[in-house]
């Protein structure tokens, strides 16, 4: 078992008085592994409410003041130190046989245009075998024919211009992935989240949060990542939805401008054995 040391400190810039929807927690579903809560910290204090969305996702909600606004949190969180699961064997559930929960996440969504993408989809994926190993197709293809690279960042781009300009950042990959996983009839949900370099070899790149989806194969939703296609450990979830509309780290009903970013994902040294000094954040 391992404990990892998560956080974040972002700092908005807002001319005004500005509601903000934040959505930063770990999700309900790590609630259980949680050492430390990752409890929003907000300077200058405001009021928060919070509640849950309807993905169960927590979110908070805030009215920022003008100026400057840093929201912060530091964590810690159990892990099982292994890998993302690779499940070969898992089949795909017909549309009919599907429970209702799961359907929402065959349709198209903001950045998911399945109305644009389905064609495309059954002319490169329609022979391959259905289940884990049709999915794994789909990452393969998105890893393979997407550039990556933060300059090519957009907050309006969709899966159809991601397939088209063939460039994005991990949001943009996991978009392509559900989009052709929807039009493939097998549900697909969008995630993000914390995704450590635990077990990874330097370089270490800088850290932000990142995106990744969940097929839903046999008889739950399983874990992809087209942006890395590789298992990796410490993955920490923080919402899921349709897309990315649906889980915005943070969500603002005026103007702002994020001034500074930093995130944080490290194994507590020693922590097979309970010890608690941290590593050396990358």
């Amino acid at each position: 078992m391992l404990k990892i040391r998560i956080g974040y400190e972002l700092v908005y810039h807002c001319p005004a008085p500005t509601p903000m929807i934040v959505t930063l927690n770990v999700n309900y579903s790590r609630i259980s592994d949680v050492i430390e809560p990752d409890h929003l910290v907000i300077t200058p204090s405001v009021p928060v409410r919070a509640y849950r969305d309807s993905y169960g996702n927590w979110c908070n909600r805030i009215v920022a003041p003008a100026g400057l606004t840093k929201l912060s949190a530091n964590g810690v969180v159990l892990d099982s130190g292994m890998p993302d699961p690779v499940l070969p064997w898992l089949e795909e559930r017909a549309v009919e046989a599907l429970p209702e929960e799961a359907l929402l996440f065959l349709l198209g969504s903001r950045y998911c245009e399945t109305d644009l993408l389905t064609n495309i989809a059954w002319d490169l994926f329609g022979k391959t075998p259905p289940g884990w190993s049709r999915v794994q197709a789909i990452c393969d293809y998105v890893h393979q024919h997407i550039r990556f690279g933060y300059d090519h960042a957009s907050p309006t781009k969709s899966a159809y211009q991601v397939f088209h300009d063939r460039e994005g950042v991990c949001r943009d990959f996991a978009h392509l992935a559900v989009a052709f996983c929807r039009c493939m009839n097998i549900p697909a949900r969008y995630c993000t989240g914390y995704v450590s370099d635990i077990g990874e070899p330097p370089p270490y790149s800088e850290m932000d949060f990142a995106g990744w989806f969940e097929a839903y194969l046999g008889d739950g939703w399983i874990t992809f990542d087209p942006r890395n296609n590789k298992p990796r450990i410490g993955r920490i979830l923080i919402a899921r939805g349709r897309d990315a509309a649906d889980v915005a780290l943070t969500t603002s009903f005026g103007p702002s401008t994020l001034e500074s970013f930093k995130v944080w994902t490290d194994e507590l040294s020693g922590s097979q054995d309970g010890a608690s000094e941290t590593s050396e954040q990358r």
